[in-house]
């Protein structure tokens, strides 16, 4: 018997389905997992926050959400989102019931529309500030872009200061660290305003929170590499608009997982050997044979 997912033989199990959890979303994207088995996910047109559980099924987790988009969790389990709404960085303490604003500002203006988020092991809070909840009317409450560029930023976990670290990217939109977090992984979906725009996946290197020259890791065709994720051993998960697409560390392409929609965000669970996908308008549920390198 062949593997269904040729080239991804290690990293998924030959008896594995993409497995359709829930429907009915206008556009989903950024899943993370609960310490309870639950998955929150964001229907951003839908000004809700989405929760699936196995026993429970889903519903309606928040709205309305203020057009939330990427979450994440810090390894004590606090919740991060980005509010295009409130064109800011949130925390949550007690799994999304209530929220925060943790980040609004950069050098006395307001952030454009944060879009997606993650925790470093020191509890720096990178994300990402791309202008789609101002221009696009069913993302956010729209408001004139403040920020000079598109930027990602590092909020410090002591001061709670928001210190730009990139600058020279268009639109940068999803973020991923390398298992060492030696690398920042940031994708680029300026294409979807601009024919002239990127769709590819830049690859920065740190250390000790210090940003180097980037350079580009991988274009993604079709679609755009909205979403992405690494695995314990270093291996890029991207979304796109034919499935989703695993890429080597150096940068080769292993092999995709076709979809019947289009990618849109990913997350691995912390609790069991799964991949939890978000789709144009569903989530789907993948069984992996890696581990998650964050969440």
């Amino acid at each position: 018997m062949s593997h269904p997912f040729p080239g991804l033989e290690p990293l998924i199990p030959a008896d594995a389905v993409l497995e359709k959890l829930a429907g009915g979303a206008t556009w989903g994207e950024g899943p993370v997992c609960l310490e309870g088995g639950a998955v929150l996910w964001s229907d951003i047109p839908g000004n809700c926050v989405l929760r699936w559980h196995p026993q429970e099924g889903s519903g309606a987790a928040l709205q309305p959400s203020h057009f939330h988009n990427g979450h994440t969790r810090d390894d004590g389990g606090r919740l991060y989102a980005c509010s295009h709404g409130e064109r800011a960085l949130l925390r949550s303490d007690d799994a999304g019931q209530n929220w925060q604003q943790v980040a609004t500002h950069h050098a006395g203006k307001r952030l454009n529309s944060p879009n997606d988020v993650v925790v470093a092991r020191d509890g720096g809070v990178w994300f990402s500030d791309p202008p789609y909840g101002l221009i696009q009317p069913r993302e956010g409450y729209g408001g004139q872009q403040e920020q000079a560029v598109c930027r990602v930023y590092r909020l410090d976990p002591g001061t709670g200061e928001v210190e730009a670290k990139i600058s020279d990217m268009l639109w940068p939109n999803g973020l991923a660290f390398s298992p060492d977090e030696a690398t920042l992984y940031v994708t680029d979906t300026s294409r979807t305003h601009d024919p002239a725009g990127h769709h590819h996946i830049r690859a920065y290197p740190l250390a000790a929170n210090e940003v180097g020259v980037g350079r580009v890791f991988a274009v993604i065709s079709p679609g755009m590499p909205d979403g992405i994720r690494t695995d314990e051993h270093g291996h890029l998960w991207s979304s796109s608009g034919s499935g989703l697409q695993v890429f080597a560390p150096d940068g080769r392409k292993l092999g995709e997982v076709p979809a019947p929609e289009t990618i849109t965000n990913l997350t691995f669970s912390h609790l069991e050997p799964y991949l939890y996908i978000t789709g144009s308008d569903s989530l789907y549920r993948l069984p992996v044979s890696v581990r998650g390198a964050r969440f």
